[in-house]
């Protein structure tokens, strides 16, 4: 076997000396503050013998797809499903991808086109900036939830059709845009307004249909980017809009179009989870409940300074610095508590977090606990 390339062996060995090197975790049986399992679907018992009874019943005997969509892989399940998606965040049309990347992917790199221009936020998800690097559309960053920065860049680019990108809730920070100035500046200028809705889904709404939905501004929204393997609990992704944009992903979104279809019980396991979350408002109040107690103690103990301002399941404390947040996340994991450290380069230097992950299923002695651990390690 040939040795490993020296330059990779340099790059690993950068990211050893910044205390950076990422690494793959072991399950535990800690209380969870680490994962985007919001309202606990993806541990219900009742959603997975439901998903399983739903096969059977409809006599869906099979474990993988065989093919594309286009090919042999767009099974019978697909088309309920959509139209449930469809139904469910009063869209005209959604279409299934197979994550939250692919769908990421397969809208940036196909539907701006030469000559367009897209605007995103530079907090936006790596997804969306890979998708992009893939666009033939040129692509300027404007400042974190700035739109005043954002009108300089669409009044320098007159006549030109424009992609406004950003998320209802940032995965790292875990704030939101204001919707409804974006939806006024899009309005004032003809742009297309493209939404992420990977961290809202479950988590806001009276049946938990995201941000977008819950304000009332999807009928002026180009996109939106639903992901199903957070507050839905299992795997996959759809893009609502138009059926104009799903028929031109149909033809032209390689993510979509070049890879194996979702197997019938992982759509299956969509439509369930969705039919389960109009059902399960008791989830959804209980962890809007722990985000209030959870804010309310992090002020009560003075950490409020230490957090970004969140309102959603995502609560980041900055604690500068790959070894001094490691620590503390270390000392954290000692103590049962599962939060993880997020570490430079993922967010910028400087900005080093532990970042809380809030569910439904956490208790509120679960939360004071944490948070009187964390201030013992800081102070």
């Amino acid at each position: 076997m040939k040795h490993f390339p020296e330059n990779l062996s340099a790059k690993l060995e950068i990211r050893k000396q910044n205390n950076a090197l990422r690494k793959l975790p072991l399950s535990s049986k800690r209380i969870d503050f680490s994962s985007n399992d919001y309202l606990g679907f993806s541990q219900s018992e009742i959603i997975f013998n439901q998903t399983h009874e739903y096969l059977i019943t409809n006599t869906i005997i099979q474990n993988g797809a065989t093919g594309s969509r286009l090919l042999s892989g767009n099974h019978k399940l697909y088309q309920e499903t959509e139209n449930c998606i469809a139904s469910f965040h009063q869209s005209e049309t959604a279409l299934i991808f197979n994550s939250g990347y692919n769908a990421n992917i397969g809208f940036f790199s196909a539907v701006p086109q030469k000559g367009d221009l897209i605007l995103y936020d530079e907090l936006c998800h790596a997804s969306i900036r890979d998708g992009i690097q893939l666009s033939n559309a040129k692509a300027y960053k404007f400042n974190h939830n700035d739109f005043e920065d954002l009108e300089k860049l669409i009044l320098r680019n007159p006549n030109t059709i424009i992609y406004i990108v950003t998320e209802s809730v940032f995965s790292m920070d875990g704030d939101c845009p204001n919707l409804e100035e974006l939806v006024l500046i899009s309005t004032k200028y003809n742009c297309y307004l493209v939404v992420d809705e990977a961290h809202a889904l479950g988590v806001f709404g009276e049946t938990g249909e995201g941000l977008v939905q819950m304000q009332g501004l999807q009928e002026h929204v180009f996109a939106q980017i639903m992901t199903f393997g957070k507050g839905l609990g299992c795997h996959g992704a759809a893009i609502l809009g138009s059926v104009e944009l799903r028929d031109y992903l149909v033809n032209f979104s390689r993510s979509f179009i070049y890879t194996t279809g979702l197997s019938p019980h992982s759509v299956a396991a969509i439509l369930v989870a969705y039919q389960h979350l109009e059902k399960d408002s008791a989830s959804i109040l209980k962890l809007r409940e722990n985000i209030v107690f959870f804010n309310q103690q992090k002020n009560l103990l003075s950490l409020k300074p230490l957090f970004v301002r969140s309102k959603s399941a995502i609560q980041s404390a900055i604690i500068p610095g790959n070894e001094k947040v490691k620590t503390i996340a270390s000392q954290l994991q000692e103590k049962g508590f599962d939060v993880k450290a997020i570490l430079s380069p993922t967010v910028p230097e400087g900005q080093e977090r532990l970042r809380f992950c809030i569910h439904s299923y956490n208790s509120t002695q679960e939360i004071t606990e944490v948070l009187h651990l964390l201030c013992t390690f800081l102070f």
